[in-house]
């Protein structure tokens, strides 16, 4: 017999006067007369296994005396008992079955416009999810041979406007026909409801079944079933007026149970602000995020031992979880967070994007960096930092064959990339099963040391099992797909996915509004009660507008609102403190908190009472000691370098302190990627082929009627192994081909006034002494000249127009030239323009060129011995300086 719902109102001793009613119900009259205490012959459904031991405690508090329990179990545990009646195929297996068949209707693509076969993959996610709807409200009527399931889908179309119905019935005629394409034996749903009456059909004792929700169809199908055997009394909150708090009853009507009359706010007696409940608005997310983990903090010190934080806003808690991890309160997450979120499973989807774009350097980089890759490899961090250096300085942006001609000068780190190289081109087959995916990926995880490192992380762990579930669920899936629909897969799977952290502190719980269902805590804090998080946003699924799911028997938007809205009026009664916060401000502008908290507000102000009071939390203050920052001048003779080149003694006389950092500490930033060829490398292509085409003239002695010709093959050679890197570089090329004619006149003018090209990238060292001490300089001359009377010239190839390069002399900030002429002892210098200026080009010459050198000599000498005598270094560049300086982070200008 199937009683009338026993009807507790929701409140903290709800689990007590469970207990109080079973002890007090009459299932167990004429047993009780022979066993008084032993209630074993009654089963117990509860929601969860915690709801079990919550129920066992209030039991013994109330007998207070030795008694045998009833059976308390869950229904998914009573069905684990009963034998299966059919294979269940995997949701896995659903998802890529229909997938594989979506993708074959172009038409579906259309509808849909899906650019590519992957976008129907969420699409096939979201009509199994309609079709597990459809079959929890229409397959018990199903299973009566009837046909109310289709006159209730006709019905339920009805309720749209006849332009809905056009416009939505492809959508439809889709969604039903995958529905009733999915109804085989070897449905999940159809497997359980047929478990459920079967074991309806075995009842052997009486039933007490407790649940927080309403009925659903399987449910209300299997208690009527259970029914007609045995007695059955079902356990549910009460929602009548009458059964909670005033103040919520009038500010929130929709609580109250449909058939109950709903009476005005007057009506309700004097209305007060709830015990218990507080509110705080906080200034910001971060100011939120503070104030939760200070009251948290506090209630711990106060010693409440169970918390509850409710994370409307996962931002926000995840913030207060870090600040609490501070002050070594460690949370305990039921809610979890996407397993995507993890970097185990990031590690997995970098792989994936490494093969994707064919080891596209950034990406190369971001997965070499992760501690799952290569973790055995003896110093893997130097390897790394070597591929990374040497990548950046060569400037490739990607592709295996490109990264290995960059690493040819580190064996141990090209090696590193060959093995990446190697398993990657293992992927390479157009179309493979999933069981044949999966097995190459876990080939991919074994030969780059990432499954002994996951295996020892709790995200690493779920990722591996989740492999292997995939390959168990998916081995008779016969379908092929392409690489890009096994990542979208897996992706999709780790999305899908939800990795709770393991339980190290039990102090402060955080789960979401429903996990709060029927427990009590010391003390709750909601965090992010805004009108943008709660009620929580939902989102309407194709065409299933609300009407057609009423008419269906779906959850509505309504419905669901209402549960959530029931939710928290249980939190609140079963908890006699709650916290509610939010943002005030976002962005500059006012937040709103919920509707829901704003309409109890109205309330309680229409009733003429006080508001709800806002919750104060005390921060500790502290004095901290101002300590003002100067200018850094490190003193270093110990660091005295015993080479220099001219950039490096441009960089002492720009800003000491910068000389410091790079020369003496260093220190240098990795060079920047770049899609786009930048000036520099247009600087080093022209050096390449002026000096390839003047040894080719100096070797052949290529009269000056052939030189054009040679400059054009020279340059032809040196641009087309660019331009088969990148087309951008096609806009230098086409400036170097306007300034060639010019080049070519100044460099026959030249030769014409008796100088003749010597050597080109030269290398060259000299040796500068002093009374107390040496230092080596160094650099590479872009080319020397030599005239008939045996004189030397130094030039230095610019890529900017004769006047720009003028003008450089009259400051004398760029010592570059006078440093050259130091290593060859040359009487002239002269910088070349590779910029033409009205289709001319030239050169300018260094004036006083002897006198420059003399005096440069004694300032090299004079700043070496005050180095080499712990003379300070200070921070002292100016800010045309400072602007591009690599270490201006460390120097902190700006902070003093």
């Amino acid at each position: 017999m199937l009683h009338s719902p026993l009807l507790i109102p929701p409140c903290a001793t709800f689990w007590d006067e469970v207990a109080k009613a079973i002890f007090e119900s009459d299932l167990l009259a004429a047993e009780r007369l022979v066993r008084p205490r032993d209630f074993s012959a009654i089963r117990v459904v509860v929601p969860t296994f915690m709801h079990a031991h919550q129920l066992a405690a209030a039991m013994a508090r109330h007998q207070k005396c030795a008694f045998i329990p009833p059976r308390i179990t869950t229904l998914t545990a009573l069905l684990s008992q009963q034998v299966p009646t059919a294979q269940v195929t995997s949701d896995r297996e659903r998802l890529m079955v229909l997938y594989s068949a979506l993708r074959q209707q172009a038409w579906l693509k259309k509808l849909f416009t899906a650019r590519r076969n992957t976008d129907l993959l969420p699409l096939a996610q979201t009509l199994l999810a309609l079709c597990d709807e459809l079959s929890q409200a229409l397959l018990p009527e199903l299973r009566d041979g009837s046909d109310a399931a289709d006159e209730r889908w006709d019905k339920a179309l009805e309720q749209l406007s006849p332009i809905a119905r056009h416009v939505l019935s492809d959508e439809a005629k889709l969604v039903w026909s995958v529905w009733k394409s999915q109804l085989g034996a070897d449905d999940a749903n159809l497997v359980r409801l047929t478990q459920m009456m079967s074991l309806a059909k075995q009842a052997e004792a009486p039933l007490i079944w407790i649940t927080p929700l309403e009925l659903d169809a399987f449910e209300a199908t299997f208690l009527h079933a259970y029914g007609t055997r045995q007695t059955v009394l079902p356990i549910m909150l009460d929602w009548h007026a009458t059964s909670f708090d005033s103040a919520y009853a009038a500010a929130w009507p929709a609580l109250i149970e449909a058939d109950a009359t709903l009476p005005l706010a007057q009506e309700f007696g004097d209305i007060v602000p709830p015990a218990g409940l507080f509110i705080s608005a906080a200034k910001n997310l971060e100011d939120e995020a503070t104030r939760g983990a200070q009251t948290i903090i506090q209630w711990i010190q106060a010693g409440k031992s169970r918390i509850g934080v409710i994370a409307q806003d996962r931002v926000v808690a995840r913030r207060m979880r870090a600040l609490l991890e501070r002050a070594q309160i460690f949370v305990t997450d039921e809610t979890g967070w996407k397993l995507s979120t993890t970097r185990a499973a990031a590690a997995v989807a970098a792989w994936f994007d490494v093969i994707v774009g064919r080891a596209e350097t950034i990406a190369l980089l971001d997965f070499l960096k992760s501690p799952f890759v290569f973790s055995g490899t003896a110093e893997k961090s130097a390897q790394v930092m070597t591929i990374e250096m040497l990548l950046r300085r060569a400037n490739v942006s990607g592709g295996w064959a490109a990264a290995g001609e960059a690493l040819s000068s580190a064996p141990a780190a090209r090696n590193l990339v060959s093995r990446l190289a190697q398993q990657a081109a293992l992927f390479s087959p157009a179309r493979q099963t999933l069981a044949q995916w999966t097995a190459m990926t876990n080939g991919a995880l074994e030969a780059t040391e990432m499954r002994d490192v996951l295996i020892k992380d709790a995200a690493g762990e779920q990722v591996l099992a989740l492999f292997e579930a995939i390959a168990n669920d998916c081995r008779t899936v016969q379908q092929t797909f392409s690489f890009a629909e096994w990542r979208a897969f897996v992706n999709l799977q780790f999305e899908t996915t939800t990795f709770i952290p393991p339980q190290v502190d039990n102090r402060v719980v955080m789960l979401p509004l429903n996990g709060a269902r029927f427990r009590t805590f010391d003390a709750v804090l909601m965090v992010g009660a805004d009108g943008d998080h709660f009620p929580s946003q939902l989102n309407e699924t194709l065409f299933f507008a609300n009407a057609v799911r009423r008419e269906l028997g779906l959850a509505t938007r309504e419905s669901r609102q209402r549960q959530q809205l029931r939710d928290f009026a249980e939190l609140l009664h079963a908890n006699s403190m709650v916290v509610v916060s939010w943002q005030a401000y976002k962005d500059g502008e006012p937040n709103r908190s919920s509707p829901w908290i704003e309409r109890l507000q109205l309330v309680l102000e229409r009733a003429g009472g006080a508001e709800i009071p806002d919750h104060s939390i005390h921060m500790e203050h502290r004095d901290l000691n101002t300590q003002i920052t100067s200018m850094p001048m490190p003193s270093a003779p110990q660091l005295l370098p015993d080479k220099l080149s001219a950039s490096g003694y441009n960089s002492l006389v720009a800003c000491p302190y910068q000389f410091f950092a790079t020369r003496m500490l260093r220190l240098s930033g990795l060079d920047e990627l770049s899609d786009v060829p930048e000036k520099r490398d247009y600087g080093d292509w022209l050096h390449q082929i002026l000096k390839l085409y003047h040894d080719q003239v100096q070797e052949q002695k290529i009269p000056l009627s052939e030189r054009a010709s040679v400059l054009e093959a020279v340059t032809e050679k040196i641009f087309a192994a660019e331009l088969a890197k990148t087309g951008a570089a096609l806009g230098y090329y086409t400036r170097w081909q306007k300034t060639m004619t010019a080049y070519l006149s100044w460099a026959n003018e030249r030769e014409s006034q008796g100088w003749h090209f010597m050597i080109g990238e030269d290398k060259l060292t000299k040796t500068l002494s002093w009374e107390s001490g040496q230092i080596t300089l160094h650099g590479r001359i872009d080319r020397i000249d030599e005239n008939d009377a045996g004189e030397r010239a130094v030039l230095d190839y610019k890529t900017k127009n004769q006047g720009s390069l003028k003008s450089k002399f009259k400051q004398l900030e760029d010592h570059q030239l006078a440093f050259y002429g130091m290593l060859t002892e040359a009487s002239s210098a002269f910088y070349v323009a590779l910029e033409p200026t009205k289709g001319k080009t030239g050169d300018a010459e260094a004036p006083n060129y002897g006198e420059w050198q003399h005096q440069l000599r004694v300032q090299i000498i004079a700043n070496m011995r005050g180095i080499a005598d712990g003379k300070p270094l200070p921070a002292s560049g100016i800010e045309s300086i400072c602007q591009y300086c690599e270490v201006r982070g460390l120097c902190r200008k700006g902070a003093w």
